[in-house]
């Protein structure tokens, strides 16, 4: 199709529960060939394949095209994409595009997917992908996040955009669903092709990790915590291994906080579950964490000058992260949505709840 054509010349028990929901959520929780040795060696075409197999969990709407995509990043990692064409396509014009990703342990077939097809639908490129070590994206070990080559990943999949005939190279955006809102504006900071950022329920990774919610953790337990996760690594480099969590998910308790039974209703029943999401299955790698607790994420926030929206639930667990990195934004183009009796969840998957009119209306805006 020719749209798609390559363009390039504790103790505490309020404390274990909150631990738990670090753990449970996002390392499940808890706990590829590079270009070569050239200084300027080209860059293979990416790979564009009819989407075949289709398991994404959302409503399809058949009048969106959508194509199954492959790029590399920096690092040489494949990542595998779902590339979504505006509904009444034009193969003469060029239209503004969005990378989407997330959230934090799921697949291109969940919660991004369904927002790409949506902005899709409002006449924009957009490219739902899976990040490196998940999904059908490749890198190994397999289960496993770090914050600069996630960042990475969003950097690659603006550089897929940028290739397209049909893309306006000046009107590139991105959309970071959950943990993968940080991943987005940490690109944003360092990336000026990327003119408008949005954020949906966002989840502060670095800080969840390094001081659990509510910056509840205190030095000596991170200090016990980095002692765990030092063991831990001794144990699978001992056995050759990379020990996972396992499904956390599957062991919520009834009277689990509201958030975890929230996350087990999304990734755990055939509203959300996907077998290639860290989150439905398996669990991430034990030593996940480390990552995060020792590299910066956000810390350049006040420098992006590109706009921002964040959309963050009313009752959202995380609503304090966003209205911080809100806070930290310095620009006059940034805007703080707070969706009336919303809960976290609810911004992955419910049309009544997400405010598309709002994100479209914004997008609009600053990629024109």
């Amino acid at each position: 199709m020719e749209g798609f054509t390559d363009n390039r010349p504790n103790k505490n028990p309020r404390m274990k529960h909150l631990f738990i929901g670090a753990l449970a959520l996002l390392v499940a929780l808890h706990g590829g060939a590079a270009y070569g040795q050239k200084a300027k060696q080209k860059q293979k075409s990416a790979a564009v394949n009819v989407l075949a197999n289709d398991t994404r969990v959302f409503k399809v709407d058949p009048a969106i095209d959508v194509q199954g995509v492959r790029f590399k990043n920096r690092f040489g990692i494949e990542l595998a994409g779902h590339l979504y064409m505006p509904k009444g396509y034009e193969a003469s014009k060029r239209y503004p595009a969005v990378a989407v990703c997330g959230p934090f342990g799921a697949v291109k077939e969940q919660a991004s997917g369904l927002y790409a097809q949506e902005l899709a639908a409002r006449g924009f490129v957009a490219l739902a992908f899976d990040p490196s070590f998940t999904g059908e994206s490749g890198g190994e070990v397999r289960s496993v996040a770090a914050p600069d080559i996630n960042t990475e990943d969003f950097g690659a999949a603006v550089d897929y955009l940028m290739r397209l005939r049909n893309v306006d190279v000046s009107k590139i955006g991105l959309v970071g669903i959950g943990g993968w809102g940080g991943m987005a504006v940490n690109e944003a900071s360092v990336d000026t092709r990327v003119k408008a950022t949005v954020i949906c329920s966002f989840y502060d990774m670095k800080r969840l990790f390094a001081d659990v919610y509510y910056d509840s953790k205190s030095d000596d337990a991170r200090y016990e915590e980095l002692r765990r996760l030092s063991n831990q690594r001794t144990r699978d480099a001992q056995t050759d291994t990379h020990e996972v969590t396992g499904d956390n998910l599957d062991r919520i308790a009834a009277n689990a906080p509201r958030y975890l039974r929230d996350f087990q209703a999304y990734y755990k029943s055939a509203r959300g579950f996907h077998k290639r999401s860290v989150n439905s299955t398996g669990g991430w790698t034990k030593t996940t964490p480390i990552s995060f607790i020792g590299s910066p994420l956000c810390s350049r926030v006040g420098e992006i000058r590109g706009a921002v929206l964040i959309v963050q639930g009313e009752k959202s667990h995380t609503r304090s992260m966003a209205e911080d990195i809100f806070k930290r934004l310095n620009g006059s183009n940034k805007e703080l949505y707070i969706v009336p009796g919303a809960y976290h969840i609810d911004l992955y998957d419910d049309m009544k709840r997400i405010p598309f009119d709002i994100i479209d209306r914004f997008l609009k805006e600053y990629l024109k």
